[in-house]
């Protein structure tokens, strides 16, 4: 097993450590809800990605949210 011959200095240690900071998550708009959602992934609200519809996110509601969310789907619809 490979050792060491001498010791890294904190100097060193913290150059190579510096690419290691956490970074502000990129957030994107979605074009049929406008909601924010990360880049490169479905919308959790409508289900869509690059303008299809990828996901059936009614089909895990209850009886009683779906509906509702049918209405506010037909509501946003209708106004565009």
């Amino acid at each position: 097993m490979a050792v060491p011959k001498k010791r890294t200095s904190k100097a060193s240690r913290n150059m190579r450590r510096s690419h290691h900071a956490k970074q502000l998550v990129r957030l994107a708009t979605c074009a049929r809800c406008h909601q924010l959602v990360p880049s490169h992934i479905a919308c959790p609200q409508c289900g869509t990605y690059q303008g299809r519809d990828v996901i059936d996110v009614l089909r895990k509601l209850s009886k009683k949210e779906r509906k509702a969310r049918e209405q506010e789907q037909a509501a946003q619809d209708s106004s565009r």
